[in-house]
């Protein structure tokens, strides 16, 4: 129960975080939006960990793997996906990042030991394939421009780092590191180096004060990263980082049916097809797994 719990937490919280951006967008640089939400989650989670369970102290070499998971997970990924949705349809951008469940299984063999999974790996192709059948007129539409080609370029990178980020994370929780410890200051790492990164690129470092920009940015901080995040890596520990991968299928399933009630989206038999694949290959890549 608990797992399926941290399972639908992970999605839903995802899957809704997409109507927050939006209200993100604006006067603030967007690396400096996503420095305040990173900054904002670190104090939350800070918070958290010392009234849950106490702040656990970290070796040097932890707070060095730290580092890095922190770049991966709560910084770098993020400005290669803001790179490429500048150039891309977010439909595109969720295909590319859903290769995820395929670089977290090689990822999990290669480096964590962990055996590549037959229904794992089917899941994640089938899933993979109904995502194309979800954004099929994007797909369709691409032009494959050099700026279109760099942006997916961009959207992998962001990809890979993510994916980096959940090898880190599981090898953390292997060495038995608490999942809250780990993302506070991975968050606080990130949180930084976005700052650092907006004054080498001479980025106004502000904050837009209306209640649209301040309510999303404490939705995002608070839920989609200290809450999700949590969820996420805990998943990672019960099921593997290949099956918890799986979110990145199935929350951008959830934004589409917000957005078929919100934004008129219209689903077709192609999208109507991609979704049962997405769903059947969840159903293989979770057979197995106690809920």
């Amino acid at each position: 129960m608990q797992t399926a719990l941290l399972y639908v937490v992970t999605v839903l919280i995802w899957g809704t975080s997409w109507l927050a951006i939006k209200y993100q967008l604006g006067t603030v640089e967007t690396l400096v939006s996503v420095a305040h939400r990173m900054a904002l989650a670190a104090v939350c989670c800070l918070a958290l960990t010392v009234l849950t369970q106490g702040l656990v102290r970290l070796s040097l070499r932890d707070h060095g793997r730290i580092f890095v998971q922190g770049l991966c997970l709560f910084s770098a990924n993020y400005l290669f996906i803001y790179a490429a949705t500048a150039e891309l349809s977010t439909g595109l951008v969720a295909v590319v990042f859903s290769t995820m469940v395929i670089l977290n299984a090689l990822g999990g063999a290669l480096f964590l030991g962990a055996p590549l999974q037959g229904g794992v790996v089917l899941g994640g192709c089938l899933g993979l394939v109904g995502m194309g059948g979800l954004f099929l007129p994007e797909l369709a539409n691409l032009g494959w421009s050099e700026s279109s080609l760099r942006a997916l370029g961009w959207c992998f990178l962001g990809t890979l780092c993510a994916s980096g980020g959940n090898m880190i994370a599981a090898g953390s929780l292997r060495r038995g590191l608490p999942v809250l410890t780990c993302n506070s200051w991975g968050m606080i790492y990130g949180a930084a180096t976005l700052y650092i990164a907006a004054v080498v690129l001479g980025l106004p470092i502000t904050v837009e004060t209306t209640r649209a920009y301040l309510g999303s940015l404490i939705y995002l901080a608070v839920f989609a990263t200290v809450l999700a995040f949590w969820a996420y890596i805990s998943l990672i520990g019960r099921i593997g980082a290949d099956r918890a991968a799986y979110t990145t299928l199935i929350f951008p399933v959830v934004a589409l049916l917000i957005s078929s009630v919100f934004e008129d989206y219209r689903w077709t038999l192609w999208s109507v097809g991609g979704l049962a694949l997405v769903v059947g290959g969840n159903w293989l890549a979770m057979r197995g797994v106690r809920h």
